[in-house]
């Protein structure tokens, strides 16, 4: 861009066009503050998920292009834009909220009401999209034609990802300065400015403001923008000869390692597509707009990067492949097998380009563009019906549990429950209402239990039931001569969860110690357990009405820990003493004091 071009574009972006950015960055401000205030008071439009997500991703995306359009696109063209922006903008939204996949329900809530949100996928793979289709935009308005020149693609696409770079680095210094003057006007007393901090009202406006404002900056100062930019690609494509060398290593020992120790990794998919992302940012900074002038190393390292970012991506792709294979598609597989697929197009074309010894690299230019289209295209396949994740991992789900390659008892119900949206939702209702086939049991009985797992209760481990063998084989009883109450040995212990009861009464491989004494002082005995070989807390049962066992209270670790004292347990040689404090019982609820400053003798002392 000439010095003629840059005072042109300063003068075209006004102190108007400023203004106006700044108070569409305070419009957007105060509605996302909105929005916020809903899903916290869950009021409408957070408990209306064809609302809140439509007007949550609206209002995230379409004022940054609004912003980044002015001073660049003339009235009608910014109109035309932004209009097919909002609509696919509404598209993705509302398909997003009919998958089902967006309420969140709030844990201070004890009627567990939910609000809604867009998922996180779309919302980051939104930004991808839109910077990529605002770049297209840009650059074919600017050159007035609909396929610009890749310079042109090049200088825009740079100049935005830098513009959006440094608005947020902006955004969190201007934060990082208020936050050091609340604490220098907390050493006089006064709280005025850290209370503000605190206050969502003020925090939201001001993000969105400042971000607009550091966007209009870096927009009329492009020589700032196009030297950092300079020194950032600079830096980077050096840092290419390092990643080739890694990369080549890494293929190079595959030969004598074989892949097993790859796949059992279990992320090798995901390492490997990110190994490939690399190779393609470090080739494009060294390689720029394909007129910059490139020393020797950086042309063979860029030349053999290029090369190398197809077996990576076969390598991803057999690996994929292998767990497909295995355990069938899932959301994650699907969203990774379109990422390999935009991998494998890169790939192709960039070991086309390679092989171009008189243009040095100069096709990845044309490859560049068209992949921008392609990745257009899967994006919008993956967040519409075309191809939603969610429903091709429930159909295969649902087919490998048909054919008998899924065992019932190893179903994954939880991903159908959490992951599938409301294919998941349909799939469970049709498994808990089946009634033919040899596990329709099981099925029903599992169905119905995850369907009942509250939200809020999607990341605790599912519950385990499990027993053992014999449960008076596993436990060895103290002192000498002691008995196990009758109603102990019948309790079914396989309906308690299994993080609720010691090893012993789980699994035949772990044993306890048994020590059978009265506690309470009421003439029944209660049964004190602790493993043997593992130092975990010690559990006290006592029974209850009916003949139930539970846990009644617990020995800490730092006791069961002590050998000595182990021992002396074992042997009877322990009497009951009083507390030192009483309890409180405090609107019916017994409340105890912690014995935490008493001294407590070493373990070492007990003889």
């Amino acid at each position: 861009m000439t010095e003629q071009n840059e005072i042109a574009l300063e003068a075209e972006v006004s102190r108007k066009v400023m203004a106006a950015r700044l108070a569409i960055g305070l419009v957007q401000g105060l509605l996302l503050y909105w929005l916020y205030a809903s899903a916290r008071d869950l009021v409408w439009p957070a408990t209306a998920p064809y609302a809140m997500v439509p007007l949550m991703m609206v209002l995230l995306i379409l004022p940054v292009l609004l912003i980044s359009s002015l001073g660049h696109l003339r009235p009608r063209q910014a109109v035309a834009w932004l209009s097919v922006a909002l609509a696919v903008l509404l598209v993705l939204a509302f398909h997003d909220a009919w998958r089902g996949m967006n309420s969140h329900p709030l844990l201070s809530n004890w009627e567990q009401k939910p609000f809604y949100s867009p998922s996180e996928l779309l919302v980051f793979f939104s930004v991808v999209f839109f910077f990529i289709a605002h770049t297209l935009v840009l650059a074919g308005v600017q050159e007035g034609r609909r396929i610009a020149g890749y310079n042109t693609y090049f200088e825009t696409a740079w100049k935005l990802a830098i513009q959006l770079l440094f608005s947020a680095f902006f955004v969190g210094v201007l934060f990082i300065v208020l936050f050091m003057g609340a604490e220098l006007f907390m050493l006089v007393k006064l709280k005025f400015l850290r209370e503000l901090l605190q206050k969502s009202w003020f925090n939201v406006p001001v993000i969105c403001t400042a971000f607009s404002c550091a966007l209009h900056v870096t927009d009329v100062r492009p020589a700032i923008v196009r030297g950092i930019r300079t020194l950032l690609l600079v830096l980077m494509s050096w840092i290419l000869p390092v990643a080739v060398v890694l990369v080549s290593g890494f293929l190079c020992t595959l030969p004598f390692t074989g892949l097993t120790a790859l796949w059992e990794t279990r992320h090798a998919t995901s390492v490997l597509l990110g190994a490939a992302a690399v190779l393609l940012v470090l080739i494009n900074a060294a390689f720029q707009n394909g007129e910059a002038v490139v020393a020797l190393p950086l042309r063979v390292g860029a030349r053999t990067a290029a090369i190398l970012i197809l077996p990576v991506t076969m390598v991803g792709i057999y690996a994929l492949g292998l767990r497909v294979a295995q355990y069938g598609w899932t959301s994650d597989r699907v969203i990774a097998a379109a990422c390999l697929l935009v991998a494998a197009f890169y790939a192709i074309g960039y070991l086309w380009a390679a092989y171009q010894y008189d243009t040095w690299l100069k096709p990845v230019s044309v490859v560049n563009v068209w992949a921008s289209f392609l990745v257009l295209a899967v994006l919008l396949a993956l967040f519409t019906p075309i191809a939603d994740p969610a429903r091709i991992g429930v159909n295969s789900q649902m087919a490998r549990l048909e054919k008998g390659k899924t065992a019932a008892a190893k179903f994954d119900f939880r991903y159908l429950r959490f992951e599938g949206g409301r294919y998941g939702q349909a799939a469970l209702e049709e498994l808990r209402q089946r009634t033919t086939g040899p596990d329709a049991e099981l099925l029903r009985r599992e169905a119905a239990a995850v369907l009942a797992i509250a939200p809020k209760d999607r990341w605790m481990l599912p519950k385990k039931f499990t027993a053992p063998v014999s449960i008076a084989a596993n436990l060895s009883l103290w002192p000498a001569g002691a008995q196990l109450p009758a109603s102990f040995l019948a309790q079914q212990w396989e309906l308690t969860q299994d993080d609720q009861k010691p090893g012993c009464l789980s699994r035949k491989e772990n044993k306890c110690d048994a020590i059978v004494l009265d506690a309470d002082g009421d003439g029944k005995p209660e049964v004190l357990l602790l493993e043997k070989e593992h130092g975990n807390a010690g559990y006290l049962y006592a029974e209850a009405g009916e003949g139930k066992w539970s846990v009644a209270a617990s020995v800490s670790y730092r006791e069961t820990a002590c050998k000595p004292l182990v021992e002396k347990l074992r042997k009877g040689e322990f009497s009951f003493v009083t507390p030192r404090f009483k309890e409180l019982d405090v609107g019916g609820r017994r409340v105890a004091f912690d014995n935490a400053n008493l001294p407590v003798p070493e373990c070492g002392t007990i003889k």
